[in-house]
């Protein structure tokens, strides 16, 4: 194993992406002028009252085979390197 390159466990494959899902619910004021109170004379979808985070899913995904590995990273850091990814496509698969 190429220790400078991550690799899928399946095929081997070096194409790999962290993917980061979420789903959101917005909330607009019902006002006078527009929904939202930060918009005016026109609904502007980014000028939302409210945000709510509802649902996320993190997880490493070969671009070769498509399959995918849960992990979490809530930053980076020296902690997470190449050997704590690679351990994460080892040991998990959704």
């Amino acid at each position: 194993m190429d220790n400078n390159r991550l690799l899928c466990p399946t095929c081997n494959s070096n194409k790999l992406m962290i993917k980061y899902e979420a789903k959101y619910v917005y909330s607009y004021v019902i006002d006078n002028d527009a929904p939202g109170l930060k918009n005016t004379a026109e609904f502007l979808p980014f000028m939302y009252d409210g945000r709510e985070q509802t649902e996320s899913k993190q997880y490493i995904e070969c671009s070769g085979c498509g399959n995918q590995y849960p992990c979490f990273i809530s930053h980076w850091d020296e902690r997470i390197n190449f050997k704590v990814l690679q351990k994460t496509l080892e040991n998990t698969k959704v």
